[in-house]
């Protein structure tokens, strides 16, 4: 049944009975998960804190880089990183997490809560939402849906009717821009990746279409 409506709630604009469907797909997140985002937490920003819990400022918007649903989600799944993630393994071993998983078809997973610290963006996890969508394979752009531009649209309309709190609206790509914000919290200036998710044409496409929410974009000159 639950496939069913989510089908349904595809068809018809990804609302069922006047709500967004999200389904909910828990990755482990047990008290050692807590403990170690609190141990980046102090390491990486330099803060004590009691709660994970975050207050939202920003919706970031990636890609899996692997073009299967159960494959990508089984990278968030674990709660220590995987051991092919050299690039940023000497910094903690929490693994990555993001809080939505956006399937080729447009449904809706939702891995954790979406007021807790996930491990998806640099310098800004503690005040963002992070919303992966499957596909990027090669790290190239290209393979994401008309339906994933849709549920995109939805889910940042969602996020920020809950979160007033929330001002900007990112892609991972952009992310090095934020630098030039308060919201930047990495301590390291060196701790930096390129990334290329989830590209220039799916965050114009995304952004046309969350325009009346007046969302920020990242600052330019970085």
């Amino acid at each position: 049944m639950k496939k069913i409506l989510v089908f349904l709630s595809f068809v018809y604009g990804f609302v069922y009975g006047g709500e967004l469907v999200i389904i909910d797909k828990p990755i482990d997140f047990s008290e050692k998960r807590v403990e170690l985002t609190k141990e980046y937490i102090k390491s990486r920003y330099f803060m004590d804190v009691d709660s994970i819990e975050i207050i939202p400022k920003v919706i970031v918007l990636h890609w899996t880089a692997e073009g299967d649903f159960e494959k990508s989600f089984a990278r968030f799944k674990p709660e220590l990183l995987l051991s092919d993630r050299k690039d940023i393994a000497g910094v903690s071993s929490l693994n990555v997490a993001a809080h939505f998983l956006v399937d080729k078809d447009g449904t809706i997973y939702r891995l954790m809560p979406e007021n807790w610290m996930g491990r998806h963006t640099i310098g800004l996890n503690f005040n963002s939402i992070g919303i992966e969508n499957v596909g990027g394979v090669g790290d190239k752009e290209g393979d994401l849906t008309e339906a994933q531009v849709k549920a995109n649209i939805q889910l940042v309309k969602y996020l920020k009717e809950k979160y007033e709190t929330i001002e900007y609206l990112i892609g991972h790509h952009e992310y090095g821009n934020m630098k030039q914000t308060s919201l930047w919290l990495e301590r390291d200036p060196n701790y930096f990746t390129h990334k290329n998710d989830p590209g220039d044409l799916f965050m114009k496409l995304v952004r046309e279409g969350v325009d009346d929410l007046n969302l920020s974009k990242p600052p330019k000159g970085e």
